[in-house]
């Protein structure tokens, strides 16, 4: 998020600044320059969904984490990256841009908001997951939600070893003490044991919960979409052929 967005948001947990002018604003949060990009920033966030301005009191509610009782997008943070196969760093005090999903999208998840954020799928060893029907592709974006119980044995989770994460399958293996977190795909890669003595180096950062698929899967759609309309214009003549062949 932008640093004066955090910097509004910080306020508003103090003052009410229904009432401040765009200028007090920015004197508050140590911003001086143009009132008119407090105003941007201001927007800004209500098209993200973390406040709301009734137009006609001029009253500004901070509401919450991305969601929008009047919307029916919800923005969700995105804390960096997530390697399907070797981790990657990704840090939970960091966002690096939201995600704007459809309460439908999430069903239930909705009620659980707090918990939610999303990290981008790099690499392409969980190519053979399946979640809500979804592998997860290099690019995809996967929700995960930050658990409030222990996984149980094929959960996707988010794991963070030696401060980097990454997605896995997780299977717990009583019977040798340890837990083994599994790729999924047609690469040959080997899991990763961790014994139960040493999971103070181990974290679950949540579960994956939905994939939100890339726009490369989205192409056979797009495809059929063309198909339609060039269907619906009828044939093309020789002459108009050439012509949008040597454009």
């Amino acid at each position: 998020m932008n640093n004066i967005q955090e910097k509004i948001l910080r306020l508003m947990d103090s003052e009410d600044i229904s009432s401040f002018s765009l200028r007090k604003i920015a004197e508050k949060i140590d911003e001086q320059g143009s009132p008119q990009k407090i105003k941007h920033h201001l927007d800004q966030l209500a098209k993200k969904g973390f406040i709301k301005t009734d137009q006609a009191s001029g009253k500004i509610e901070k509401i919450g984490r991305g969601i929008n009782s009047d919307s029916m997008f919800i923005s969700l943070p995105i804390l960096g990256s997530a390697n399907c196969g070797q981790a990657l760093t990704f840090a939970d005090d960091h966002i690096e841009g939201y995600l704007k999903v459809t309460k439908t999208i999430l069903g239930d998840l909705v009620d659980n908001i707090k918990n939610l954020f999303v990290l981008k799928a790099v690499g392409s060893s969980m190519t053979k997951a399946s979640i809500n029907n979804n592998n997860i592709d290099d690019g995809d974006y996967v929700i995960v939600e930050k658990m409030k119980t222990h996984p149980v044995s094929g959960d996707y989770v988010v794991s963070v070893i030696d401060g980097v994460a990454n997605i896995k399958k997780i299977f717990f293996d009583n019977k040798n003490q340890q837990i083994v977190l599994i790729s999924e795909s047609n690469q040959d890669l080997a899991p990763i044991y961790i014994h139960q003595d040493d999971l103070e180096s181990y974290l679950i950062a949540g579960k994956v919960v939905r994939v939100m698929k890339g726009p490369d899967d989205l192409s056979d759609f797009m495809n059929a979409g063309a198909i339609d309309i060039l269907r619906d214009l009828g044939p093309m003549s020789d002459e108009e052929h050439d012509y949008y062949m040597n454009l």
